[in-house]
């Protein structure tokens, strides 16, 4: 055991590991997440991961019982029946409600739980919807229910107060502000606000607050006291001067994995779940847990299958059947899924949540106290954590940690380039808002301007937008799971220090200097432009295949002629790719200019491919959408597409780009801004036409390599063709082309687009006919060319074909020609 580990035993032991359980950890993770190996998994807030004992249990079960539809009184119906009866009484004993005062009610998920009690919320002109800025999405789009009624809309900040003579949670004062209102339509009244506060006409409407029991963003655990504060109309003075009756919401999808909301302690009129989140499997399960009052104010207007006692189908007749569940589970509820709940919270009662919480407690404070104590090496603090002060008690915090990192001259590390490297090193993290933008907007500094001006230059969710105007668009979310061991936590901790913490490094005259604060770019005016020449050209013709390499060639208005004109589309409309279908890796192609055919070849197939170019095709389909640009497309017959199903092993249609909109941009010159301006027209490329690459980049690489891949390992070497280029240029120093803003090759204008960001495809190799996926040579690459792992520069061809007595002038591209490039 090595000191590190000690010394967090010494510090943790007592709540890390399941001490007082059948097997500790480290056996439990052996025998039931054999999968794991190799690989750290730091996102159980956004799926937990399922056991090997658990999937077992579901299967014997599966395959040794009948389980029918509930809809009945056969044997087989029966038995579904009586496991949902069971399983119903098993989620309520997790909350700790009593089956008298409350009921189970299936959904999908915690989302259609929420959605549930938003569309059956008797919502009058007088109620009030008030929620706190830490919610999901999906408890803020209850909101759309309340204000399509008249409903006023509150969103609150709400910070506990915790009086220091005072023993008892219970005793905590809550600080609360108050947002601006929100209201919507033409039957906003005056006398709903007086002095800046509402006053009901009539004190018979109902309200409702909403709150998580954990904020998924920042994994701050809420103070349940506020349910009896809420329903009492003692929560200050927003809740009491609202009249009529305040019921409570609380969204535990995040917090119930490792503390689930005590509805005897604290009894909320709406609890929500989803059980991915708390043993991994099944998904698509949820489930409202409602108090009985709460349930019979519900205004369920959709009847369906199982909610009816009765219906006529020709008069408007219907009644509908009495019990809770039947009423609001619409159709069949998904039993298998139900039943299958038995054997995850087998292990959650065999491991206690009280351990539970424990355990990934101890190993969340270890971590977030480390990252704390990560300084660059000018004193600077790495990481910038996000939430309360967990330092005060560590069990008022999930087991989420979420931050960001900073380098040490202040600016940011974009939330992609972390999540990029993390999985070069196997570690699996999530980035971005995770669907909480009250929390994402309030811890990571995001005013509504700068909400809107980011979406207006182009930033949505998921993209890879992560730093807009100097300020980062998200965050980076780690979270521990049952399952998880100190060693996740060390790798984590490893890999932050050997990626993001700045070293100083030794020259040989002795001075000390910061390496991540070289330039890695040359001054290009050292350089004699006019040694720089064109080595090689090569064409792609069918997207994410082979491509082939010509003396010289022809240029049009989408760049290199049929380059990448055609492409794949799977069976479910999906485009192919290597990074989903290594075997495209294998087809040879080949375009003759003069009989203008393309030549496809697979050694999966016994006979080569012929394609007219020149051939008007009559299978016209309709426009398809490719990474976000619309095509008119061209399709062919199914010999073509049999060929290449064969070629590929799976089903897929051959399409050729007839023609693609116009896609344009503005940016304000920020080389680092990812959006692309292009006018021009394109083919199924990604974003711009042609990828220049210089031979001078790729060897400072392998030499890279070759430091990085000594004792003993086994040599990588990265040669051009490697990245996929449409020209490589020789005769420059490395990296010179990322300061280049336009080339000039023979009579051929091009526009740099900026660098090419490059992701995991350039891993992929051949090896004896087999596609072999490496970590090199991106993991090198990301250890120096860190935002957004550029290499190689993405070129537009300037169009302008016609001469001076308006002929088309057809351009060619030659090797040997000269470059010259301008910044």
């Amino acid at each position: 055991m090595g000191q590190s580990k000690a010394e967090f035993l010494k510090q943790f032991g007592g709540d890390y590991g399941y001490p007082d359980a059948p097997r500790g950890i480290d056996e439990l993770r052996a025998a039931e997440f054999k999968r794991l190996e190799g690989m750290v998994y730091l996102d159980h807030a956004g799926a937990t991961l399922y056991s090997e004992a658990q999937m077992t249990d579901v299967a014997r079960d599966l395959m040794s019982n009948v389980y029918g539809n509930p809809h009945s009184q056969n044997d087989s119906s029966m038995a579904t029946i009586d496991a949902v009866t069971s399983v119903r009484h098993q989620v309520l004993k997790y909350f700790n409600a009593s089956p008298r005062d409350y009921k189970c009610i299936f959904t999908s998920g915690a989302t259609a739980a929420l959605k549930l009690v938003g569309e059956c919320f008797p919502w009058s002109r007088d109620s009030c919807y008030m929620y706190t800025m830490e919610n999901h999405n999906s408890v803020l789009g209850i909101r759309e229910y309340a204000l399509s009624k008249g409903a006023t809309v509150s969103a609150v900040d709400v910070e506990e107060v915790v009086d220091p003579s005072k023993n008892h949670e219970s005793d905590s004062l809550f600080k609360v502000s108050k947002r601006s209102n929100q209201r919507r339509g033409d039957n906003v009244l005056l006398h709903n606000y007086q002095n800046g506060s509402l006053s009901a006409i009539s004190g018979n409407n109902l309200n409702l607050f909403a709150f998580p029991s954990e904020c998924n963003f920042s994994g701050h655990k809420f103070n349940l006291s506020l349910v009896k504060l809420i329903k009492e109309g003692k929560f200050m003075d927003f809740s009491s001067q609202q009249q009529g009756q305040w019921m409570v919401l609380i969204d535990a999808a995040k917090g119930c994995a490792t503390e689930p909301p005590n509805l005897t302690l604290y009894p909320a009129d709406f609890v929500v779940c989803s059980f991915y989140k708390i043993f991994g499997y099944p998904t698509g399960l949820g489930a409202l847990i409602v108090k009985n009052e709460a349930a019979s104010l519900l205004n369920k207007t959709y009847f369906s299958g199982g909610t009816v006692a009765a219906s006529i189908a020709d008069i408007d007749f219907v009644q509908k059947r009495k019990g809770i569940e039947q009423t609001l589970e619409d159709g069949t509820i998904s039993f298998l899924s139900i039943s299958s709940l038995r054997y995850g919270f087998k292990i959650i009662d065999i491991l206690t949540i009280s351990a539970i919480a424990r355990h990934t407690a101890s190993l969340a404070t270890y971590v977030r106290n480390k990252m704390l104590e990560l300084k660059h090496s000018n004193e600077k603090n790495v990481c910038i954590i996000y939430g309360q002060d967990f330092k005060a008690n560590y069990l008022k915090m999930g087991p989420s940690i979420t931050f960001n990192l900073k380098r040490e001259d202040g600016t940011w590390f974009g939330y992609r380039e972390v999540e990029k490297l993390a999985s070069l090193s196997g570690i699996h993290l999530r980035t971005g808002c995770f669907c909480n933008p009250g929390a994402c907007a309030k811890y990571v500094g995001l005013s509504h301007s700068d909400l809107v001006s980011n979406f207006e230059a182009g930033h949505v969710c998921w993209d890879d937008n992560d730093v807009i105007n100097g300020k980062p668009t998200g965050a980076v979310r780690i979270s521990f799971g049952y399952m998880s061991t100190y060693e996740d936590a060390e790798e984590f901790l490893k890999f932050l220090q050997s990626s993001f913490v700045s070293k100083p490094a030794e020259l040989n005259n002795g001075y000390m200097v910061n390496m991540n604060t070289l330039s890695l770019v040359d001054d290009w005016c050292q350089q004699a432009i006019s040694d720089i020449r064109l080595k090689s050209i090569t064409i792609y013709p069918v997207k994410s295949c082979q491509g082939f390499s010509v003396q010289s060639w022809p240029l049009t208005t989408g760049g290199l002629k049929y380059d990448r004109e055609w492409l794949l589309q799977g069976s479910g409309g999906e485009v192919l790719t290597q990074k989903k279908v290594p075997e495209l890796s294998s087809i040879c192609t080949l375009i003759d200019l003069k009989l203008g055919k393309l030549f496809l070849e697979s050694p999966k197939c016994k006979d080569k491919l012929q394609i007219s170019l020149l051939k008007n095709l009559t299978h016209l389909s309709a426009e398809v959408d490719v990474y976000g640009q619309r095509y008119e497309v061209q399709s062919y017959g199914e010999n073509v597409n049999s060929w290449f199903s064969e070629a590929i092993g799976r089903p897929c249609t051959f399409m050729r780009c007839s023609s693609s909109k116009y896609r344009s941009c503005v940016t304000n010159g920020n080389r680092d801004h990812l959006c692309r301006d292009t006018r021009s027209k394109l083919s199924f490329v990604n974003e711009g036409q042609l990828l220049l690459v210089s031979e001078e980049s790729t060897s400072d690489l392998n030499s890279r390599l070759s430091l990085s891949n000594g004792n003993g390992k086994q040599q990588v070497f990265a040669d051009a063709m490697r990245f996929r280029p449409n020209i490589v240029v020789s005769g420059s120093t490395p990296y010179n082309e990322d300061n280049w803003k336009r080339l000039h090759i023979g009579d051929a204008y091009f526009t740099s687009m900026g660098g090419c960001n490059r992701c995991q495809m350039i891993n992929l190799y051949q090896s004896s006919g087999q596609v072999i996926k490496s970590k090199e040579p991106l993991a090198t690459l990301a250890s120096y060319r860190r935002k957004h792992i550029l290499f190689g520069v993405l070129l537009n061809y300037e169009d302008d074909m016609e001469g001076e007595d308006d002929a088309i002038v057809e351009r060619w591209l030659k090797v040997g020609q000269e470059v010259y490039p301008s910044t």
